[in-house]
Parts: C-alpha cells; sequence; structure tokens
C-alpha cells in the first residue's frame, strides 16, 4: 500500500507543540473520512531522522487534489511519499494567499494559537456540505482580536465578527488597517455607527479589499465585517442564512471573559446556551458550526445538547482534547446544519 509522512511544523508555543502530533492524527482522521479520496487506513507517530512526522497508508496513492488537502492541515511543514528508507517530497498547494504575517504579527495575552484556529476552521469547513471550497462566508460570534477572522482571510473567504469588548475592536481595527497599508493592497476601509430604533447599537468596521488593482477590477475582492456589540445581538446585524460557518474559540472563564449589556458576566456555557441558537440562524443550511471551549467550564454532552437543540447535528470528532494550562483543557465540539 502507498505510504507518506508529513513532516510536523515546529511550534513557537511549547505546550501545543506537545499536542500537535496528536491533533494532526486527529484532522488527519477528519481530512480522511470526509474529503480525501485516497482513504487513510493507518496513521501512527514517527521520528525520522530525529524529528517528529505522521506516517498513513492509503487505500490508493494519493491524487494531487488530495495532496493539495493535505497541504493544509494546520501543523503540517511539508508531505512526502515515502519510497523504502527515502522520503519523495511531493509539491504542496495550500490555500493561502495572503502573507503569514497576518496570522503572527499580533501578540497578546490570551491570543488563540495559530496552528489551532487553522485546525478549528479545517475540521468545522469540512463537516460542511460545500468542504474546503472557494467562496466561503465565516463567522465568528467571539471574534476578539480577529485571530478566526485572519485565517478566513488567509484561505480567501469572507470574514465576519462580532464581539462586545470595545477594546479588542479598536485593537484589531488599527491591526488590520495598518496592515492593509503596509502590504499596499488596494482597499476601502470604514468604521460606522449602527443604529437601532435611532439609539446606537452598535459600531461596525467594513473592510474590501483585493490583492491588486486589477483583480479589484476583475471582482476578485475579499469583505471583512467586524461589530463591535454583543453577540446575543448578532441576528440584529446579519441576516439569517447568511454563514458557510460559524467557527469561534469560546470563553475559557480564565482569561477570557463575555459581558452582556447589563455588564453581568457570563460563564462560557451559559454563554453558548444563550448565544447558540442565534448562531445557528444565521448559518445556510448544509453548513457547519464548530466551537472550541475549556472543559472544565462544561461537559461536552453539555454542550452537545446545546446544539442538538437549536436544530444542529453533532458530529462524532474525537481526539482533540488537549492540555493548554493548568486552569485550561481544550476540546473541539462540530456539528452540522440539516440541508
Amino acid at each position: 500500500m502507498p505510504r507518506y509522512a508529513l513532516l510536523i511544523l515546529p511550534a513557537f508555543n511549547r505546550v501545543y507543540g506537545e499536542s500537535s502530533v496528536r491533533l494532526t492524527l486527529a484532522e488527519l482522521a477528519v481530512f480522511s473520512s470526509r474529503a480525501l479520496e485516497g482513504e487513510v487506513l493507518d496513521s501512527a507517530e514517527a521520528r525520522i531522522g530525529g524529528v517528529p512526522y505522521v506516517v498513513f497508508e492509503t487505500a490508493r496513492p494519493l491524487s494531487e487534489r488530495d495532496v493539495r488537502l493535505l497541504s493544509n492541515l494546520s501543523s503540517v511543514y511539508a508531505v512526502f511519499g515515502v519510497e523504502g528508507d527515502l522520503l519523495r517530497p511531493l509539491t504542496m498547494s495550500p490555500r493561502d494567499r495572503l502573507s503569514s504575517d497576518l496570522l503572527t504579527i499580533q501578540k497578546y495575552a490570551g491570543k488563540t494559537n495559530e496552528h489551532f484556529t487553522k485546525l478549528l476552521l479545517n475540521v468545522t469547513a469540512l463537516a460542511g456540505d460545500k468542504g474546503l471550497s472557494d467562496g466561503l462566508q465565516v463567522f465568528d460570534p467571539l471574534c476578539g482580536r480577529g485571530t478566526t477572522l485572519n485565517q478566513a482571510l488567509m484561505y480567501g473567504y469572507d470574514a465576519y465578527g462580532i464581539d462586545v469588548d470595545g477594546k479588542d475592536f479598536e485593537a484589531y481595527s488599527g491591526f488590520i488597517k495598518t496592515w492593509l497599508r503596509n502590504k499596499r493592497l488596494k482597499h476601502t476601509a470604514e468604521t460606522v455607527p449602527v443604529r437601532r430604533d435611532r439609539a446606537l447599537a452598535g459600531r461596525r468596521l467594513n473592510i474590501a479589499f483585493g490583492l491588486s488593482k486589477e483583480a479589484v477590477k476583475a471582482g476578485d475582492v475579499q469583505h471583512l465585517a467586524v461589530v463591535n456589540a454583543d453577540t446575543l445581538r448578532s441576528r440584529e446585524f446579519f441576516k439569517p442564512r447568511s454563514f458557510d460557518l460559524v467557527v469561534t474559540d469560546a470563553p475559557y472563564g480564565v482569561q477570557h471573559g463575555s459581558k452582556g449589556g447589563a455588564g453581568l458576566s457570563r460563564s462560557p456555557l451559559e454563554l453558548l446556551a444563550k448565544a447558540v441558537p442565534g448562531w445557528a440562524e444565521l448559518l445556510r443550511p448544509g453548513g457547519a458550526m464548530g466551537i472550541a471551549w475549556n472543559t472544565y467550564g462544561g461537559k461536552s454532552a453539555e454542550l452537545g445538547r446545546i446544539l442538538a437543540e437549536a436544530g444542529l447535528e453533532v458530529l462524532e470528532y474525537p481526539d482533540f482534547e488537549h492540555w493548554v494550562d493548568q486552569a485550561i483543557v481544550r476540546d473541539v465540539i462540530v456539528a452540522r446544519k440539516p440541508a
């Protein structure tokens, strides 16, 4: 049977790096079951030349399409075909269309690891009917300073977010505008007040950009919109069935928090119980919702029940639980909206 090896990308975060091989095995299993033509039959961790790899066998040789898909695995640096004791490099074609510093420049306490953000987006997209295809609309209803939004933009998707924290809204607005100017990308950007019944309901950042003037003229434009408001009011700012994916890293109850309009703190599970039904209404049929959360704040069965009561089908995505620090053990749950 054909045999392959994935070289694992070194992680700047030591703790995440210790989990990256196991998480890659779980992510590869999702790719295999939902996207690859060459089904993965066996996979395992291996050390080749003293560095970590994931090795696997397939029922038939990987197609060019398969290799393109595997190029997007969150912690993979290179893909090889195994030929005896030799590794033959396969040409990688990741979806990334923007400079990687879009993801790495921002540094702040509580920032989600970029590799994990990519993993969460990958496995959520693969749960939807469109998979990792072009032209997806991605919504992060707890977007913070935009890590998920930036990964969606990297893939060429349109990205939308909402967050109640005004400081995060200002920080992300300033960052993305500066980044677009520094990269000399053709773009428009505006921050406008949003009013409901003549009262100020929030602020909205609207950005449209293309990779070149020619691209913009040809209509090859990406859109980014971020609203500074409570996520429970998402339906006031976005239309039902607007998004292919809802992807978010929920508050951990440690460094993250969520506050309602009255300024009362909500526990992560309490927040999700109130917010998920509204988020589900924003999903298109056949779309998918992926949530990362701290298991110390609620068990997967409880969160699965919340998703199911919102009309979503929870998928079996095992082996994504991993240790972050003494107060955080993170896991992933993914659900699909019936077509």
